[in-house]
């Protein structure tokens, strides 16, 4: 079935306002002062955190 009448774009520009991307919120590199995204290393030095620990699973030796 069609629509009885068309949607204006002010109409539809009105229900996709949330659709909008949010900024995204950057840190200070501790090392080199450069931008980085927290929680992560460092794209220009390669610092981790070193209080941050990732669990790993153990790796199973094959004969």
């Amino acid at each position: 079935m069609l629509p009885a009448k068309k949607t204006s774009k002010s109409r539809t520009r009105t229900r996709r306002a949330h659709h909008s991307l949010s900024a995204c919120n950057y840190s200070v590199c501790p090392q080199c002062s450069g931008v980085k995204l927290p929680h992560a290393a460092c794209d220009n030095c390669g610092y981790v955190n070193p209080k941050i620990t990732l669990k790993l699973g153990k790796q199973e030796e094959n004969e």
